[in-house]
């Protein structure tokens, strides 16, 4: 199954890429993985930020195959264990979705058409975290995801 994490705004810090790309070389052996970075619109009038969402939320939009399982990082998502959030990676991996989208929002979060198509809502806490930090946290669970389905150790 390819896993692709979709997330708006770019990291530029060297040591948040240096995690995320060791967590992506250690998924090659389960998952295909990639990332793509979907510029930040910069919201200069607090009134329009609706429509610059919106704008987000097409450059997203334009990166997600129609046969793809969704699933939005959201403060009110459903929160998971480790174990859980394995079982909930294998369930989507043999049901016949080809593609796994992670959809992370920028700082003024998703637009509500991005939400809305979420096959599932997941939220890591009812903290808010910066976009980097939360591709550390993603990539880091996914991998510990693959391994605990693929009953190797790491996880404990």
């Amino acid at each position: 199954m390819n896993i692709k994490i979709i997330a708006v705004g770019k990291i530029k810090e060297n040591y948040s890429l240096k995690y995320i790309n060791e967590y992506i070389k250690r998924l090659l052996p389960y998952f295909r993985i990639s990332i793509i970075d979907i510029p930040a619109e910069q919201i200069l009038d607090e009134s329009l930020a609706d429509k610059y969402k919106s704008i987000e939320a097409d450059k997203i939009l334009s990166h997600i195959k129609s046969n793809s399982y969704i699933i939005t990082l959201e403060i009110l998502g459903k929160m998971l264990s480790s174990e859980e959030f394995a079982k909930k990676i294998n369930e989507i991996s043999t049901s016949g979705y080809h593609e796994l989208v992670f959809i992370i929002g920028g700082a003024n979060g998703l637009h509500k058409k991005i939400s809305d198509i979420a096959n599932f809502k997941l939220s890591f806490s009812k903290m808010t975290f910066t976009h980097q930090f939360i591709k550390i946290i993603l990539t880091e669970q996914i991998y510990r995801a693959a391994k605990i389905n693929s009953n190797e150790p790491y996880h404990r």
